[in-house]
Protein backbone atom coordinates (compact mmCIF):
# COMPACT_ATOMS: atom_id res chain seq x y z
CA UNK A 1 0.00 0.00 0.00
CA UNK A 2 2.78 2.32 0.74
CA UNK A 3 4.30 2.17 -3.14
CA UNK A 4 0.64 3.18 -4.20
CA UNK A 5 0.92 6.03 -2.33
CA UNK A 6 1.59 9.44 -4.00
CA UNK A 7 4.95 10.56 -4.02
CA UNK A 8 5.56 13.18 -1.37
CA UNK A 9 2.86 11.47 1.34
CA UNK A 10 3.75 12.03 4.37
CA UNK A 11 3.35 8.94 7.33
CA UNK A 12 3.21 9.99 11.14
CA UNK A 13 3.77 6.50 12.74
CA UNK A 14 2.54 8.03 16.51
CA UNK A 15 2.74 3.75 17.72
CA UNK A 16 6.27 3.39 16.45
CA UNK A 17 7.02 2.63 20.22
CA UNK A 18 4.34 -0.40 20.28
CA UNK A 19 6.05 -1.73 17.17
CA UNK A 20 4.52 0.64 14.99
CA UNK A 21 1.25 1.28 12.64
CA UNK A 22 2.47 -0.53 8.87
CA UNK A 23 5.88 -2.51 7.75
CA UNK A 24 8.15 0.12 6.33
CA UNK A 25 8.34 2.11 9.99
CA UNK A 26 11.12 2.13 11.31
CA UNK A 27 11.77 3.80 15.02
CA UNK A 28 13.77 7.52 14.10
CA UNK A 29 15.12 10.27 16.54
CA UNK A 30 15.16 14.33 16.24
CA UNK A 31 18.75 13.98 14.74
CA UNK A 32 17.03 12.34 11.48
CA UNK A 33 13.33 12.56 11.81
CA UNK A 34 12.22 11.36 8.64
CA UNK A 35 13.27 8.96 6.09
CA UNK A 36 11.43 7.51 2.72
CA UNK A 37 10.19 4.30 1.58
CA UNK A 38 9.11 4.26 -2.16
CA UNK A 39 8.74 7.95 -2.49
CA UNK A 40 6.88 8.52 0.69
CA UNK A 41 8.60 10.32 3.73
CA UNK A 42 8.07 8.88 6.92
CA UNK A 43 8.07 10.72 10.33
CA UNK A 44 8.80 8.01 13.21
CA UNK A 45 10.10 9.65 16.01
CA UNK A 46 10.02 7.52 19.10
CA UNK A 47 8.44 9.39 22.20
CA UNK A 48 6.90 12.25 20.28
CA UNK A 49 5.50 13.80 23.41
CA UNK A 50 8.45 14.12 24.80
CA UNK A 51 9.69 16.88 23.06
CA UNK A 52 6.86 19.15 24.33
CA UNK A 53 6.92 17.61 27.94
CA UNK A 54 4.79 20.07 30.22
CA UNK A 55 2.08 20.11 26.67
CA UNK A 56 2.01 16.75 26.60
CA UNK A 57 1.52 15.92 30.63
CA UNK A 58 -1.46 18.77 30.28
CA UNK A 59 -2.63 16.78 27.32
CA UNK A 60 -2.51 13.31 28.66
CA UNK A 61 -3.92 14.64 32.32
CA UNK A 62 -6.94 16.47 30.76
CA UNK A 63 -8.29 13.06 28.87
CA UNK A 64 -7.84 11.13 31.26
CA UNK A 65 -8.55 12.99 34.92
CA UNK A 66 -12.65 12.04 33.89
CA UNK A 67 -11.77 7.75 34.30
CA UNK A 68 -9.53 8.66 37.38
CA UNK A 69 -11.84 10.26 39.01
CA UNK A 70 -15.25 8.14 38.10
CA UNK A 71 -12.82 4.99 39.85
CA UNK A 72 -11.77 6.83 42.50
CA UNK A 73 -16.08 7.62 43.29
CA UNK A 74 -17.44 4.52 42.03
CA UNK A 75 -14.70 2.08 42.96
CA UNK A 76 -12.90 0.01 39.94
CA UNK A 77 -15.32 -2.37 39.08
CA UNK A 78 -18.07 -0.39 39.02
CA UNK A 79 -16.26 2.25 37.18
CA UNK A 80 -15.32 -0.30 34.72
CA UNK A 81 -18.61 -2.21 34.62
CA UNK A 82 -20.71 1.07 33.54
CA UNK A 83 -18.06 2.74 31.04
CA UNK A 84 -17.20 0.76 27.88
CA UNK A 85 -14.14 2.63 26.90
CA UNK A 86 -12.83 2.54 30.40
CA UNK A 87 -13.45 -1.51 30.22
CA UNK A 88 -11.71 -1.68 26.65
CA UNK A 89 -7.97 -0.47 28.65
CA UNK A 90 -8.02 -3.10 31.09
CA UNK A 91 -5.23 -5.62 30.24
CA UNK A 92 -5.15 -7.65 33.04
CA UNK A 93 -7.24 -8.27 35.69
CA UNK A 94 -7.26 -10.13 39.23
CA UNK A 95 -4.47 -12.61 37.81
CA UNK A 96 -6.25 -12.69 34.14
CA UNK A 97 -5.52 -11.51 30.37
CA UNK A 98 -8.60 -9.95 29.31
CA UNK A 99 -7.55 -8.66 26.16
CA UNK A 100 -7.98 -11.38 24.04
CA UNK A 101 -4.78 -9.99 21.63
CA UNK A 102 -2.52 -9.64 24.22
CA UNK A 103 -3.40 -12.82 25.58
CA UNK A 104 -3.15 -14.69 21.74
CA UNK A 105 0.78 -12.55 21.55
CA UNK A 106 2.13 -14.04 24.34
CA UNK A 107 0.48 -16.99 24.70
CA UNK A 108 -1.63 -17.07 27.58
CA UNK A 109 -5.49 -17.90 28.56
CA UNK A 110 -7.92 -15.29 27.49
CA UNK A 111 -10.83 -14.55 30.02
CA UNK A 112 -12.79 -11.59 29.20
CA UNK A 113 -13.28 -9.08 31.65
CA UNK A 114 -17.44 -9.47 31.50
CA UNK A 115 -16.40 -12.89 33.25
CA UNK A 116 -14.74 -11.44 35.78
CA UNK A 117 -16.73 -8.51 37.15
CA UNK A 118 -19.49 -9.68 37.84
Amino acid sequence: MIAQMKPGTVIVDVAVDQGGCCETCRPTTHDQPVFTVDNVIHYCVANMPGAVPRTATFALTNVTISYALKIATQGFETAVASDPTLAKGINIYRSHVTHETVARDLDYSYQPLEQIIK
